[in-house]
């Protein structure tokens, strides 16, 4: 079939310069294209926004703060409606509710969450007992066990020493705090943690986990490698863990209290089906494949015979993306026409078309230096050739 450009002569700039300022700052033909194991051109606009949260509001020892938009909450300060006792049997978690916050309750047992997540925010605020008793471990203990493998310990080191790996903030047994930060004990602390999961892969691993923690906003673990589950008196063993998990708060027979819980789930790593990243050689062609047939289908809405450059230029963004010789064959006869059309303007009519005409030729100028049209590709020659000619490459 064959196709035919009609190119409008009148009211031509707005679109052309609606036009032009799209191409350069839209991310089409400008940024490095994809590569092996990037699906996406440097500021691509075809890469996924992101969402919009609106934020919460941060917290005082006196006050919870609000949790931001998208954040799922555990406990508001109300009920334990989302709790459940971490015992073999489950039931009712038997901790107390008062003032807005839970307390642990001796010999009741551990708290767990009904629901299970795996990589996620994770905000938690707890207090010591005011009143001091005990030293070491046996002072205001408790622990966030994350996936109830992975402990984050909750314990009043203020002005009480302990073994490094086993003070508040530490992944505990495994790697201290980097600082004691902590406020006095009766008061809220507040803990900011970021939590991956080990990935595996037939035994192997892709990804050993890592958790950051921030204590009352100091940073106190940098991206720590998990390896494994964390225990008491032994070294962990790197292992996985399961996709998800229930947040987990210890029994350790002290009255410590917990308040404002959420946490907000965290994209997928390239590891496991995320896009963004370093991927592998199969799953950045797939990306690339899935991209492309996006573009000629929004190519396909924007055919029009009485504009016909939105859609021949978006067709041949799609080259960015795969390789198609269809494609490429319908590009160039699209392009050869448009050159046809362009020569055949009345000289009156010419001027008007100099926006334009350096627009597509920009696209075709970054398509043949990326190799993705030919480097003798026909239709990006001819119209360099207009350009000096009509002295539009000149400021």
């Amino acid at each position: 079939m064959k196709m035919r450009f009609a190119l409008k002569t009148s009211s031509l700039i707005s679109p052309i310069l609606v036009m032009s300022f799209a191409l350069s700052a839209s991310g089409a033909f400008y940024g490095d294209p994809p590569d092996d194991h990037h699906p996406w051109a440097i500021h691509d606009m075809n890469r996924p926004k992101p969402k919009i949260v609106t934020p919460g509001s941060f917290s005082s020892p006196e006050a919870p703060g609000k949790p931001p938009s998208d954040a799922v909450v555990l406990f508001d300060g109300t009920d334990l409606s989302k709790w459940e006792s971490a015992k073999e049997q489950r039931g009712p978690a038997q901790w107390k509710v008062q003032g807005g916050f839970m307390e642990a309750v001796a010999g009741t047992g551990d708290i767990q969450s009904k629901e299970q997540f795996g990589d996620c925010q994770l905000h938690v605020e707890w207090a010591a007992p005011a009143k001091v008793e005990g030293s070491s471990q046996g002072r205001g203990n408790s622990g966030i066990f994350l996936m109830g493998i992975c402990e984050v310990q909750v314990l009043d080191n203020y002005d009480n020493p302990t073994y490094a790996d086993g003070y508040a903030g530490s992944v505990y047994g495994v790697n201290p705090p980097m600082a004691n930060a902590l406020r006095p004990p009766g008061t809220f602390q507040v803990y900011d943690i970021v939590f991956r999961r080990p990935i595996y892969r037939d035994g192997k691993v892709l990804d050993p986990g890592y958790v950051t923690v921030f204590m009352n906003g100091v940073l106190v673990q940098d991206h720590t490698p998990l390896e494994g589950g964390t225990g008491h008196m032994r070294r962990t063993k790197p292992g996985p863990f399961p996709e998800k998990g229930p947040l987990k708060f210890q029994d350790h027979g002290n009255p410590t209290r917990f308040r404002n819980i959420w946490y907000r789930p965290l994209p997928a790593r390239a590891v496991e089906g995320g896009t963004d990243g370093f991927l592998t050689a199969e799953a950045t062609t797939a990306k690339r494949k899935e991209i492309a047939a996006e573009i000629r289908a929004d190519a396909q809405k924007l055919a029009d015979p009485s504009n016909p450059v939105p859609g021949m230029l978006r067709l041949a963004e799609s080259l960015t993306y795969e390789q198609d010789p269809a494609t490429t064959q319908k590009v160039t006869e699209m392009a050869d026409q448009y050159v046809r059309a362009i020569k055949q303007l009345p000289p009156d009519k010419l001027p008007a078309k100099k926006d334009e005409a350096k627009t597509v030729f920009s696209a075709f100028d970054y398509l043949t230096r990326f190799n993705l049209l030919p480097g003798n590709f026909a239709a990006k020659s001819a119209l360099q050739a207009i350009i000096k000619e009509q002295r539009w490459d000149k400021k």
